[in-house]
């Protein structure tokens, strides 16, 4: 085969710890796809991250080194690979397939999951057919097209307030923290605030802290000149210098190595920064908007995060809200994603019978729009012009996860009573005295593990003095003991 064919092939990552598997697939698969092989969740990372592009395909075991016979490794690569790049299509093959965690899968956003054995020609069809709905998923174009406003859809207050905050904030110079959970959409703010800023034609680049190695950030934001170490054969400009007067992205900023955050301090504050190996002192002028999906707050407490780059970070300050919070917009994402990903695929559109439509409505969806989105391509996939009953929409949700933390619940009443309406419909035997018994505890035993057993912080933490927060952990001990 001429390497310009080989060049043509989508590159499919396969990662398992059994050699004589992943000699076969590479054997069966590497006519058509491009083949790259990883043992292990870190060996998998390294390797994507040493890649010009990332694969197209992952097709990834749940039960990895060095707990192979549990799933929590794979559960945790199939997070790190859609950090690394959202586009990559991520299919589950492996051993471990009780519902449980086919469903847990899907929800961290893999696209399918595979029983094994499989035969390579069912295989290479669902691998295939993953391909068939674009790279890139939802393009900003497309959405704009529906929800001309920004690009964001949904008429929830929630939503209608993220839009106010990004207008206010979008020309301004100044930068801006985006927070919000896993596949709830704080791309798209980064580039609706793009879209609405004072230069909308200057540049717009993109760093995910959680994707490159942290030895090669630094380089990478910041630049290098010849001879900065091994391989660095000549000057090179970093994102700070290449982004101008525009826009730089940094996604999952609380990821970003202890040791770089006063460097990126340092550019924020006066924008001064210095390429690495060279001493000259270089200026940028470009807008820094960072997002994450940790609570940065807990972060500065525990040690992870300076609180001055916080502050400086969070001039303004912009929330994705939960998909459970955005009540009846959960449908207008339904039929949003079910016209585009149906014209993708090329069939009729599906629909949710009654008893459907209410289980959709009760969902919570832990994995936010990510979640919905690939709930909507298998619908479209399996169901094309039919009609889908609870029974197959409820094999694609996955129903015995935990309810949301108490920490992510909102403060606004309407929001908390449809929480409440769904913890009720779901939960039989409800015990309002031991769900808040249990609350109460869970937070007591979280505030003392991040102030490392210190009563007074812990209190002040919870905010309630030392002698309460004393009764309640006895009267918690009683509860335990009788």
């Amino acid at each position: 085969m001429n390497e310009s064919t080989s060049q043509s092939k989508p590159t499919l990552l396969i990662v398992d710890d059994d050699a004589l598997i992943t000699d076969t697939l590479s054997f069966a698969l590497g006519q058509d796809f491009e083949v790259r092989v990883a043992d292990s969740r870190s060996h998998a990372v390294s390797l994507v991250r040493q890649m010009d592009a990332a694969p197209q395909l992952a097709l990834v075991d749940l039960g990895l080194p060095p707990v192979p016979h549990r799933p929590d490794e794979g559960f945790q690569l199939i997070g790190e690979l859609l950090a690394h790049s959202p586009s990559i299509k991520i299919l589950v093959l492996s051993g471990q397939n009780e519902q449980g965690n086919a469903r847990h899968a899907r929800v961290l956003g893999a696209v399918d999951f595979i029983g094994k054995p499989c035969e390579p020609a069912d295989l290479k069809a669902r691998l295939f057919a993953a391909l068939r709905v674009r790279a890139g998923e939802l393009q900003l174009e497309e959405t704009a097209a529906v929800a001309p406003d920004l690009g964001i859809m949904g008429g929830s207050p929630a939503i209608e307030k993220m839009r106010h905050q990004i207008a206010q904030y979008a020309a301004a110079p100044y930068p801006v923290l985006i927070e919000g959970e896993s596949g709830s959409g704080k791309e798209l703010v980064a580039a609706a605030l793009h879209r609405l800023s004072a230069n909308p034609g200057a540049p717009c680049l993109a760093l995910n802290c959680a994707a490159i190695s942290p030895t090669l950030v630094e380089p990478t934001l910041f630049g290098y000149g010849k001879g900065a170490f091994t391989g660095a054969t000549g000057p090179k400009a970093g994102y700070f210098e290449d982004a101008g007067n525009g826009i730089l992205f940094l996604d999952e900023i609380g990821e970003l190595p202890v040791d770089l955050q006063a460097k990126l301090l340092r550019v924020l504050e006066n924008g001064e920064y210095q390429r690495v190996g060279e001493t000259q002192t270089r200026k940028s002028s470009a807008r820094v908007i960072a997002a994450t999906n940790r609570d940065l707050r807990q972060e500065i407490l525990a040690g992870r995060f300076r609180a001055d780059l916080y502050h400086r970070l969070s001039v303004f300050t912009v929330s994705v809200p939960p998909l459970r919070e955005l009540g009846r917009d959960r449908n207008l994402l339904l039929e949003h994603f079910t016209r585009i990903y149906s014209r993708q695929l090329g069939t009729a559109p599906f629909r949710l019978d009654a008893e459907a439509d209410a289980l959709w409505e009760r969902y919570h969806f832990p994995g936010n729009v990510r979640e919905l989105r690939n709930i909507v391509i298998r619908l479209a996939t399996k169901y094309g012009g039919q009609s889908v009953t609870a029974e197959r929409l409820e094999a694609e949700l996955d129903t015995q996860a935990a309810p949301p933390p108490e920490a992510a619940i909102p403060r606004d009443p309407a929001a908390l009573q449809e929480i409440a309406r769904s913890h009720l419909q779901r939960q039989a035997n409800f015990c309002l005295d031991e769900i808040l018994r249990n609350w109460e505890q869970s937070y007591i035993e979280a505030a003392l593990k991040l102030t490392h057993g210190n009563i007074s912080q812990a209190a002040k933490m919870l905010g309630i003095n030392r002698t309460t927060l004393y009764s309640r952990m006895e009267a918690a001990a009683k509860d335990s003991s009788s």
